[in-house]
């Protein structure tokens, strides 16, 4: 039987696919895809369809990718003056996309006019796989160069103590990008730390706190969501999420919206942009971020690429541009499996990160694929933590998504197996976390052998597309929920009570408390399940 790939062809698939509509995104990969003229018309008159106002200075960032396409360097530069007067920062143009800016890097006076304005650090510092123990710190530069990190611990604020320092050179091979791994730091202690890059310091000092000690009961919080569409009057949401000082973000797929695998210029700038944001880059210098990728960063609208490696031909690509903009403790089993799965702590709860769409294979019945599925039972199966949160890119709840199979209801036995395994091993504190609709959601799935599980969901940090609360939804039960605008969702962990516990509360993009519930473990327990019922 013939294979479908339901990704391979993008380009062949209808234009409402783009539910966050962003002209500066879609004129890219109109210039990727050859269609310079196209891309310059639409930054010009974006169609009224486009919910995502593009910028002065964006426009002229795109024309001046126009220009450098079409051979013209010196319109180039004047698109580059133009942008910059107006607000783009330098990085972005030093960022590139390189190979696309070429001939602007080469014009004598584009040169002259950067040596005074360019900056050795591009992105980042970004904070991510902190442990109780460690942290890293993810940062591109300008070139090839040797970044260092030092930390040093705080007393009341004053840093005391020997510092600790990392050093590794960035690489062109990795698009400029590099993590410094800092190891010997203490559980739940403030550090400052500070970047150099080929020994000029860069930046300002930065605090962060380590996680509790693993498997130690705490108390601690973390913000999570999806569905981050480039929104120029949204991304204050950042500053929102960064005022609750979360110990952890977790960002669940469509974290920037590309819908263009088979073309690296569309998924950098994404990338570069969302990275050259202020907002964004004070929250993700002190709070700790990890990432799992869905259909809008990975592929295309509901995509299925199916269970091969190399098949599609650009599934592998689009995980390195991935992997190169993240910080995250493991990508799936690496390059000989490559994925974003992979697990963490923080004190005695457990975080199961999966990935939903390398191997996604509708026919074949599977989303995880047998190595990752066979990894996430064994991780359920050793885990200690009290609580275990199982995070998918899509949600688990029957019903959210009518006549779509691209939640779990695509693949009804797979979840079956999962939630049959976990009561099966009595495996308890099982909750369930998801992203993808844009709406943030309490949901119950009633389970006639085993506790009920509530999965939380959260996915519209940044868009202007809204789906509906569904209430009524068959499968699953509505708890709550939230849509009129932008928000994320927060957990308030606490396993220091007697019963432990974990709230969740819907937070809008303007800072207020929507509403909130609490689980207890209790509610969670296999020993528990008749008296429940």
């Amino acid at each position: 039987m013939k294979k479908i790939i339901l990704c391979a062809l993008p380009l062949l698939l209808p234009a409402h696919i783009w539910a966050q509509h962003d002209p500066g995104r879609n004129a890219t990969r109109l210039l990727a895809n050859g269609e310079t003229d196209a891309a310059i018309q639409l930054v010009a008159k974006p169609p009224r369809k486009m919910n995502s106002p593009i910028s002065e200075a964006e426009q002229q960032f795109v024309l001046t990718m126009a220009a450098c396409i079409q051979g013209d360097a010196d319109v180039a530069f004047k698109y580059a003056q133009q942008a910059v007067a107006n607000g783009l920062p330098i990085e972005r143009l030093q960022a590139g996309p390189r190979d696309t800016l070429a001939p602007l890097f080469a014009n004598k006076a584009f040169k002259t006019w950067l040596e005074s304005r360019k900056k050795p650090l591009l992105h980042g510092p970004l904070l991510g796989s902190v442990t109780d123990s460690s942290a890293s710190f993810w940062l591109r530069t300008s070139k090839e160069a040797d970044v260092r990190v030092i930390v040093h611990a705080l007393a009341k604020g004053v840093p005391i103590g020997k510092p600790l320092s990392g050093k590794i050179r960035t690489s062109s091979s990795e698009d400029y990008t590099a993590t410094v791994r800092i190891s010997g730091l203490k559980p739940m202690t403030q550090y400052r730390y500070e970047v150099s890059v080929d020994e000029q310091k860069t930046g300002k000092p930065t605090d962060f706190q380590t996680f509790p000690q693993q498997d130690s009961a705490s108390r601690f919080s973390i913000a999570f969501g999806g569905g981050s569409g480039f929104t120029p009057q949204y991304e204050r949401m950042w500053t929102t999420i960064h005022s609750r000082k979360p110990d952890a973000l977790l960002l669940l797929g469509d974290n920037v919206y590309i819908d263009d695998p088979t073309h690296p210029l569309s998924q950098r700038y994404c990338y570069y942009r969302r990275q050259s944001q202020p907002e964004w880059q004070e929250l993700v210098a002190t709070t700790s971020v990890f990432t799992i990728y869905d259909d809008h960063d990975f592929g295309i609208n509901d995509c299925n690429p199916g269970p091969d490696i190399e098949t599609p031909a650009w599934k592998r690509p689009v995980w390195e541009v991935f992997r190169q903009n993240w910080n995250n403790p493991a990508y799936g089993g690496g390059s000989k499996q490559p994925g974003c799965w992979y697990d963490f702590h923080i004190g005695d709860v457990h975080f199961i990160m999966l990935d939903g769409r390398y191997y996604r294979d509708l026919a074949g019945g599977s989303m995880l694929g047998p190595v990752q599925k066979k990894w996430l039972l064994e991780s359920l199966q050793s885990s200690k933590g009290k609580f275990k949160v199982l995070v998918s890119p899509v949600p688990w709840s029957p019903g959210v998504k009518p006549r779509s199979k691209d939640t779990w209801d695509g693949f009804p036995d797979e979840r079956e197996e999962i939630f049959s395994f976990i009561e099966n091993q009595k495996i308890d504190g099982v909750i369930l976390m998801a992203a993808d609709r844009h709406r943030s959601d309490l949901r119950k799935i009633k389970r006639p052998n085993g506790y009920d599980l509530y999965e939380v969901m959260s996915s519209k940090l940044t868009n202007v597309h809204t789906h509906g609360l569904m209430e009524n939804a068959k499968g699953s039960e509505w708890i709550m929920g939230y849509n009129k605008e932008c928000s994320f969702g927060l957990l308030d962990f606490d396993t220091t009570q007697k019963d432990p516990q974990v709230k969740f509360s819907i937070i809008d993009i303007d800072n207020q408390e929507i509403d909130s519930r609490t689980l207890k473990l209790n509610q969670l327990m296999s020993r528990n399940q008749t008296k429940n019922k």
